[in-house]
């Protein structure tokens, strides 16, 4: 059963969900490329790896240390005034601080004349990209930095609606050209510095075929990304997780945008 709506479904940006997208759209976005890529080009998914702080709720490990006497014998004698030497930890106390690996996967591109190039980095933003602060956003800029100023085109794509702006194109810049958008993807070529091309998608649209550019003078493949997304939808089974008619989109939907998604699920029957 493929998703209810035409483009990107809202209801998949969900926390609990995204991730498990993003990384199945990082995989059909690759099988696309392998089966469109001309020789000696190919495609290969590359990792961004980081330990950080745990969120999972655990229970405190903590050793308390006591004497034998315990503390009331302690509190009786200076009752009485009695002067009592500090007291002196047997051993430190452990507190444990679990932590995460974090990985994000995304793709790159190579050829091989006369040894692998890499020609093309395309990256799905996650929600750590997009969070003020999160490590997994500082990594991503530094990644986008590196590849800005190296001999490879970058491809972005952002499917999520909340978040801090992350794209290479400068966003007042991008929203003076194409109007509001809800998503996007900017592709930037190494040979042209000033022009970043900008798909601009709202919520109601068809997600659009992108072009993925390849060494200059050697063409470009057209990757079809709302068929990724439908692929995805199908193989990850989300019309099982997404409860349509008892949740919300996350982030919300504009008055306007929850009006038409409303009559849509309607029409679907999706709701009574």
């Amino acid at each position: 059963m493929p998703s209810p709506f035409p483009g990107m479904d809202p209801y998949l940006e969900h926390p609990g969900i995204f991730p498990d997208l993003h990384d199945s759209l990082i995989f059909c976005i690759r099988d696309a490329l392998s089966a469109q890529l001309p020789e000696p080009y190919f495609a290969a998914i590359r990792s961004r790896v980081w330990v950080e702080v745990s969120q999972r709720a655990i229970g405190p490990d903590v050793d308390v240390l006591r004497s034998q006497n315990g503390s009331a014998e302690q509190e009786s004698l200076s009752g009485r005034g009695v002067a009592l030497a500090p007291a002196v930890a047997a051993r430190p106390v452990v507190v444990t601080v679990p932590h995460d690996e974090t990985r994000e996967n995304y793709i790159e591109i190579y050829t091989r004349p006369g040894g692998e190039r890499l020609v093309t980095t395309i990256e799905a933003l996650s929600l750590s990209n997009k969070t003020a602060g999160d490590q997994g956003r500082d990594l991503y800029k530094r990644k986008q930095r590196e590849v800005l100023k190296s001999k490879s085109h970058l491809v972005e794509i952002d499917l999520l609606r909340a978040g801090e702006h992350t794209t290479a194109v400068p966003l007042d810049w991008a929203l003076a050209k194409t109007g509001p958008f809800d998503y996007h993807v900017c592709t930037h070529h190494f040979d042209n510095l000033e022009d970043y091309y900008v798909y601009p998608i709202r919520l109601e649209m068809r997600l659009p075929t992108i072009s993925i550019p390849l060494l200059p003078g050697e063409g470009a493949v057209a990757i079809d990304l709302q068929a990724a997304l439908d692929r995805c939808y199908m193989s990850g089974q989300y019309q099982r997780r997404v409860h349509y008619r008892e949740s919300r989109p996350e982030p919300p939907l504009s008055a306007e945008q929850a009006e038409w998604a409303t009559r849509l699920l309607r029409e679907k029957g999706m709701l009574t």
